[in-house]
């Protein structure tokens, strides 16, 4: 018979086989996680659950010798209500995965995290195993987008570099939440810097019909999601959604808060880790060196340091979100398109196959640290 700490170093094992890791820590951050997330029997149920989504039948059939058909339907339930498993509908029949711990498990705590969760997850956040890990996520999980007015008319933009065309080609429903990065920074009494509402992550699609069955949201419309994108954007919000052709969720992203980018400030040369196809660019003749773009870029890519002292963009850091370009007073900076574009996967599900599929292993992570660590010292 398994004790209770050894189904969580199961379920910990099982984790970090999926497509995005959940690396085993020395100081015990991942099992007290675990716990906060799953019940003794839900961990053993979720054990029958992988990234790919599989429907109930199937789930009741893997597990049908440790549960009776009745209680694994609860525990799904009850792992489902509590963030710690996905659901989705196909074909008129419930679906259940597991799901990273980010983007996932800590999102799914829909903004409403406690502070008994918030210093769990933050012990594992900051773990070497993790980080490790979570860099080694190739594709990445999200992808930075362009603000609509950085971006010049006569530009053709591909269709999933654009959140409104986005939007207006989804199917819905549609749904906004607080952002849980903001809102545990507020617990901490560390207000954001670039806002003070926290109602700015948006979900549409599946994603949004897994969140509306939790009833921890806000149905909006159409219409309302594209005031809320124009408002981040004026507010100096980056654009960040899931890094797929048919994404379902935005996130709105300030570099005081946000923990994807405080990992992408962190790094030497942020942008090895990232998905994006723009970068910024300043006309030194038309540049007045007033800093409007260096305050509101949120990831530390531009400063006054050119020639005479106009603004440089430093393109290992620029993820193009164009926020610098509509606010540069004397229109010095534009957003110019990278010469290879990087084309993301058709959906959530070809995503993590292909994080699967390109998933390394301990050396390689290893590796790949040794480069960013020498990196840093340059």
């Amino acid at each position: 018979m398994k004790t209770d700490g050894s189904i969580y170093r199961l379920l910990q094992r099982h984790l970090d086989k999926q497509a995005v890791g959940f690396p085993s820590s020395w100081s015990g951050a991942d099992i007290r996680l675990l716990k906060r997330l799953f019940t003794p029997d839900e961990a053993k149920l979720a054990l029958h659950l992988t990234y790919k989504p599989d429907p109930t039948g199937t789930i009741i059939e893997r597990a049908a010798s440790e549960f009776p058909a009745d209680q694994a339907r609860r525990l799904l339930d009850s792992m489902f209500a509590r963030g710690s498993i996905g659901w989705k509908e196909k074909d008129g029949t419930g679906h259940w995965y597991v799901l990273p711990l980010v983007v996932g498990m800590y999102e799914g705590q829909d903004g409403d995290p406690s502070p008994e969760y918030l210093e769990d997850t933050d012990a594992y956040f900051k773990t070497l195993s993790f980080g490790r890990s979570f860099l080694a996520v190739q594709p990445s999980q999200l992808r930075t987008i362009p603000i609509h007015k950085s971006i010049p008319v006569e530009h053709p933009v591909a269709t999933y570099d654009q959140i409104r065309t986005i939007v207006r080609y989804s199917p819905g429903p549609f749904v906004v939440l607080p952002c849980i990065c903001r809102r545990s920074k507020a617990m901490k009494n560390k207000p954001c810097a670039k806002t003070s509402r926290e109602e700015t992550c948006l979900a549409f699609g599946d994603m949004a019909n897994m969140v509306l069955r939790r009833k921890h949201c806000r149905e909006v419309t159409r219409d309302e999601v594209l005031a809320i994108l124009k408002q981040n954007e004026d507010d100096g919000l980056v654009l960040q959604p899931a890094n797929t052709r048919q994404p379902e969720f935005v996130c709105s992203c300030c570099g005081c808060c946000c923990g994807m980018l405080s990992y992408q400030k962190f790094l030497p040369h942020p942008v090895d880790f990232w998905a994006s196809n723009y970068y910024a660019e300043v006309s030194a003749k038309a540049c007045t060196q007033c800093g409007t773009c260096v305050s509101r870029c949120q990831v530390g890519a531009v400063t006054l340091t050119g020639p005479s002292g106009e603004a440089k963009i430093n393109l290992s850091r620029c993820i193009g979100c164009g926020l610098c370009v509509p606010t540069c007073p004397s229109e010095a900076v534009s957003l110019k398109k990278k010469d290879q574009e990087t084309v993301p996967p058709a959906n959530e599900e070809d995503l993590y196959d292909e994080v699967m599929a390109n998933k390394m292993n301990g050396p390689e992570q290893l590796k790949m640290l040794i480069k960013v660590a020498l990196k840093m010292k340059q």
